[in-house]
């Protein structure tokens, strides 16, 4: 006979569970978003935000260090320019929010962690689209990657160690690839966002980066329903020459993380993004939710799914949560 089956055994003490637990998160793995906005002399909070700030050039400075200490992994910065224009040419603009950023935080950081970048013009357009527009008012794929070639050059000279392009459009990791070896900047790795979802949860965002966009983005972002296209984008980003690829959103694309984990023979990243992060924090401000509890199920169920990276508002606090 064999002997009665008892699961329960192995969830009988903290120190039981601890032992046999299949999946784990650590500091390491976590990636901090951060803002850093033109003009500022203090922290200012996003509102759709809670807990979030647009940087100061010198709160951005402190912020980053606080974040290395507690272990998180890396950060990726974004620019939020007091100007715009239909090139955002401010994005390459060494002397540009961003780039000035990058430089800061590469004296400061060394390579004590990963400085990211986020390279795409959105934050710099007066349309607010990802791209440069064409005659008609569509975004121009080829004009568009001449930008993020000038784009990447000019955030790898500030310091940047690995790039995040994230505008969805055609051909962006190999021209950006590229232009990076032409420059002679061939150790600055690119993080795709090779499937990047058109998505309802990305709505903070726009406040986070002052977006002027009016519309949508659905002509080069993926659409919800859609799987299969997301492989067959992280297949091709991954053949252009990505060092990792990444999945957007988080939660409610757990499959594509889980099928490009499948796949992949790079490490794949997550972006646990603004709406999922602002939904947890009105619920919590109710009391509906126990906040450390939560982000951390989360967290786990992320990497769960196969992602070895996840960008989180909450990676310096988790950080700390993280057993």
């Amino acid at each position: 006979m064999f002997p009665e089956q008892r699961p329960r055994r192995l969830r009988s003490t903290p120190a039981m569970r601890r032992l046999v637990r299949e999946t784990t998160v650590r500091p390491r793995q976590l990636i901090l978003p951060m803002f850093v906005a033109e003009g500022l002399s203090e922290p200012k909070p996003i509102g759709s935000m809670p807990g979030v700030v647009h940087h100061s050039r010198d709160s951005l400075r402190k912020a980053a260090a606080d974040a290395v200490s507690a272990g998180v992994g890396g950060v990726m910065i974004f620019g939020v320019p007091r100007t715009h224009d239909a090139t955002g040419s401010a994005g390459s603009d060494p002397d540009g929010v961003l780039n000035v950023a990058l430089r800061d935080l590469r004296a400061d950081l060394g390579d004590d962690t990963v400085i990211m970048a986020d390279t795409c013009l959105d934050e710099f357009t007066d349309h607010g689209h990802c791209g440069v527009l064409d005659s008609e008012g569509g975004v121009d794929n080829d004009a568009t990657l001449k930008r993020y070639a000038e784009m990447a050059v000019a955030q790898a000279e500030a310091g940047a160690h690995m790039l995040g392009p994230s505008g969805m459009m055609d051909g962006q990791v190999a021209t950006i690839r590229a232009a990076l070896d032409d420059a002679g900047h061939s150790d600055v790795a690119i993080l795709a966002y090779a499937a990047k979802y058109a998505s309802a949860f990305y709505g903070p965002f726009r406040e986070a980066v002052n977006s002027q966009l009016k519309g949508d983005r659905k002509t080069y972002q993926q659409d919800p329903a859609n799987a299969r296209e997301a492989i067959r984008e992280i297949e091709l980003d991954i053949a252009e020459g990505a060092d990792a690829v990444m999945v957007k959103p988080a939660m409610s694309y757990l499959d594509i993380v889980s099928a490009a984990a499948e796949i992949s023979d790079v490490p794949v990243a997550a972006y646990l993004v603004s709406g999922e992060y602002s939904m947890v924090e009105a619920a919590v401000e109710r009391g509906w939710l126990d906040r450390e509890r939560t982000v951390v199920e989360m967290l786990t169920s992320i990497r769960r799914a196969g992602a070895d990276m996840i960008l989180t508002y909450w990676a310096a606090e988790a950080a700390a949560w993280l057993d």
